[in-house]
């Protein structure tokens, strides 16, 4: 029985598909300064400015004088999580979520600040020591702030906040980008399944038809772990380029690398490596990860991968 041959790109395909791919990135990236950035940032104004309401200008952030109980407002402040990451953003520079929670020497969950005053007042003390004095001069000089001061703050707080979480929502492009291919994989009949690591020999992969999240395939992690209609596996990674640098990394040191590895370790003909791309990426580093094996698709176009995985049933 003869065994579908996987999708191998042209130069000319690949350029045709990597245009299209830079094309969509710089559309995402233009939208998200011209709307995302924007709505972002003016939720964020709103929890610093709520921030400083509550703080009375960052002036309270130490325990009630004569008791060791936190403001009962500030106290607000830490137990939620859109006012405990602005307070976060008040030091210069910003500091961790898990660094707070260290040089605090607590956990920042509500619960744990709410029956441990102790902890409380560590975690505001370690705020207050960090206070970016550039962005709010009149904490440490024990005064009210000037209206102009404390606009140019909270505009200047927000900004790095709203840009820290439009820079996280980036990095979870590559989770959006795995629950598109799942999406396709359902339509393509298959069914997923929870997720197992996968040895050589393949007892323990999922059965002919399904597939899994992430995990390990072999001794490296596949982003997702397709068994095709014919028995073979395609372990799949899910790449996001911002940059044709960034494409060397991602494409060739990371998925042809893995892919590489996974045919001396399952043997050419019970794997299938494949990355799905999205993002700018340079042809010569698309055509070497090819020549290592890993067979390429684009997250803009699907079609091709349903109809390799159709393939294989028809052959299977």
């Amino acid at each position: 029985m003869s065994l579908a041959d996987p999708p191998r790109w042209t130069t000319e395909e690949f350029d045709e598909q990597r245009d299209l791919a830079r094309e969509l990135f710089r559309s995402q990236r233009l939208n998200e300064s011209q709307g995302v950035y924007s709505e972002t940032f003016a939720e964020c104004l709103g929890y610093v400015n709520e921030l400083m309401a509550k703080t009375d200008m960052l002036s309270r952030l130490t325990a009630v004088p004569g008791s060791q109980m936190p403001d009962p407002e500030l106290l607000e402040v830490l137990t939620n999580a859109d006012l405990l990451e602005a307070l976060r953003y008040v030091v210069g520079p910003p500091i961790s979520a898990d660094d707070l929670a260290e040089l605090a020497d607590t956990s920042l969950a509500p619960r744990v600040l709410l029956e441990d005053a102790e902890a409380s007042i560590r975690v505001a003390d370690t705020v207050v020591q960090g206070l970016d004095p550039k962005r709010f001069p009149w904490v440490n000089q024990g005064r009210r702030p000037e209206q102009i001061e404390q606009d140019a703050a909270a505009l200047a707080t927000a900004a790095l906040m709203a840009t820290r979480r439009v820079e996280t929502a980036r990095r979870m492009q590559s989770k959006d980008q795995e629950e598109a291919v799942k999406s396709r994989l359902r339509e393509a009949g298959m069914t997923e399944v929870e997720p197992r690591a996968v040895s050589p020999g393949l007892l323990d992969a999922p059965a002919p038809g399904e597939f899994c999240g992430e995990a390990l395939f072999g001794q490296r992690k596949a982003d997702l772990i397709v068994r095709l209609y014919d028995g073979r596996c395609m372990p799949i990674e899910c790449k996001v380029s911002n940059s044709s640098t960034n494409s060397v990394k991602r494409l060739n040191n990371d998925a042809a690398a893995k892919a590489s590895a996974w045919i001396e370790e399952f043997g050419s003909g019970a794997t299938v490596p494949s990355a799905v791309l999205s993002g700018i990426f340079k042809t010569h580093n698309l055509e070497q990860a090819q020549d290592q094996h890993l067979i390429i698709f684009w997250a803009h176009n699907l079609d091709p991968l349903a109809s390799f995985i159709r393939s294989t049933e028809q052959d299977g």
